[in-house]
């Protein structure tokens, strides 16, 4: 074996060929509350989770539905640049909430090659957006999400469009409550992206009692009602007003504006109470 005086005789003689070659993307759950549609004024719109999905337009899975994202730039990039430059040029979106989710590697996850994907999970509040999506990106509301036994069903649909799909939860290690995801019924969603959705709004779930990421989808004055409504729609079960109000009591802080004109008594608006530093 050769022996070098130094790194940059190493790298100067260095072959990279003996190495296996590998593509790592950034995929991302891009998560928002909506408003149901309410055909009464009178009462406050329930509130749904809603995904954005892009529908690609070429090979693989051609007219199938995907979360963004895109290639990493390994010379140019870290995953978290690429994850905010792919949000930028497929949603149009940019300074939202972003964190890194999981990496998914199944061996034969893309037909292409082999890639490793690192999936983020992104939170916006939809009304604060202003710049128009791509024209083939969608918003699809989770209209259900049900649990018999380890498999879990998803629905989500918007003014167009139903998809359902299924997926098992398989527990690897019992201590940690960790699991591992196989789809078992999907026909519209491309690669493996079911996996990504459960594990990201899984991951929702479990900080929004520990964390204030709920806030990143809330306007920025809004009703406790309101709140409530975004906390039990996220959990996925009705909480008891006291219980909330125990969760919530160091989150926010009351204002002196009101919501009016909604069919209703006037209510009392709230606003994050921003922790310092």
């Amino acid at each position: 074996m050769k022996k070098y005086k130094n790194e940059k005789e190493f790298l100067e003689d260095y072959d990279d060929t003996k190495y296996d070659k590998l593509s790592m993307t950034s995929d991302i759950l891009l998560v928002s509350v909506s408003n149901k549609d309410n055909t009464n004024y009178r009462k406050t719109s329930k509130k749904m989770i809603s995904i954005l999905l892009v529908k690609r337009d070429e090979f693989p899975f051609k007219d199938k539905w995907c979360l963004p994202g895109g290639f990493l730039n390994p010379k140019k990039e870290t995953l978290d640049e690429c994850a905010k430059r792919i949000l930028k040029k497929e949603t149009n979106l940019s300074e939202i909430y972003l964190e890194q989710l999981y990496t998914f590697d199944d061996i034969e996850r893309d037909p292409r090659t082999r890639v490793v994907s690192t999936a983020y999970v992104a939170l916006v509040d939809k009304n604060k957006l202003t710049d128009k999506l791509n024209e083939n990106a969608l918003w699809f509301d989770i209209a259900e999400i049900s649990y018999q036994d380890n498999i879990v069903n998803f629905t989500l649909n918007n003014k167009q469009e139903t998809i359902k799909f299924s997926i098992k939860k398989n527990l690897i290690e019992k201590t940690t409550n960790q699991y591992s995801y196989s789809i078992i019924k999907n026909e519209s969603i491309a690669f493996d992206h079911p996996k990504v959705i459960l594990a990201g709004i899984e991951r929702i779930r479990n900080k929004i009692n520990y964390t204030d990421i709920v806030f990143n989808m809330m306007s920025e004055y809004f009703t406790l009602g309101e709140l409530q409504d975004v906390y039990e729609v996220i959990l996925g079960e009705k909480l008891l007003a006291p219980a909330f109000r125990r969760i919530i009591a160091n989150k926010v802080e009351k204002t002196d504006k009101m919501l009016t004109g909604k069919g209703h008594r006037p209510s009392v608006l709230y606003k994050y109470k921003s922790k310092s530093i």
